[in-house]
């Protein structure tokens, strides 16, 4: 069974086991969406997002929930105020009027061996829960889109999430759908 816990300063120890020495994907450290403009991604990622991510999850400024199978962590999933992921607001097809009022959940982390499991979709419900206890009435997602040709996504790809999962989960897309990635929310009724 899929065990889900919101992240805390001590879970850190299971955030660098499951990111293991290359930070989830390419040294992101989940760093992606926090860049700040004129930032050089090439310098960042690796040591010196781990550290940024690090600190911010020390300050409890970054948040998120982590799976766990048998007690090991493997997955990951980000979720903050949408204001606190500025690079969202500079991606033009995912600008919105509504900002101040979103948590955004950009990213998963799946461990390779633990996807199609399940984990993604334990992960969505649980921040879904984590961002209702802090009052949050609007969360947004960006999956990405479905493949032109109706063949699965490869997981390298898949980090912001599937449409399919979002829409089970009841989120509805918004905002334009001709390029980029598609913006969807789920309100609080």
């Amino acid at each position: 069974m899929i065990e889900t816990r919101e992240l805390t300063p001590t879970l850190w120890p299971d955030l660098e086991r499951l990111f293991g020495a290359n930070g989830a994907c390419g040294g992101c450290w989940c760093m992606h969406w926090r860049q700040q403009r004129g930032e050089d991604w090439a310098t960042m990622k690796g040591a010196a997002n781990r550290r940024r991510f690090r600190a911010l999850v020390q300050a409890s400024r970054a948040h998120g929930v982590l799976a766990y199978l048998d007690g090991v962590p493997v997955g990951w999933a980000a979720f903050d105020r949408r204001r606190d992921f500025a690079k969202l607001d500079r991606a033009p097809s995912l600008a919105c009027d509504d900002a101040d009022r979103v948590w955004s959940l950009p990213c998963f982390f799946v461990k390779a061996g633990y996807r199609n499991r399940g984990v993604a979709s334990a992960l969505l419900a649980a921040v879904v829960k984590a961002v209702r206890r802090r009052r949050g009435a609007l969360i947004e997602a960006y999956p990405v889109r479905p493949s032109r040709t109706g063949q699965a996504i490869p997981a390298a790809f898949a980090w912001t999430g599937t449409l399919p999962m979002f829409e089970a989960a009841g989120f509805v897309p918004v905002g334009p759908r001709d390029r980029g990635k598609q913006r969807m929310r789920l309100e609080r009724a």
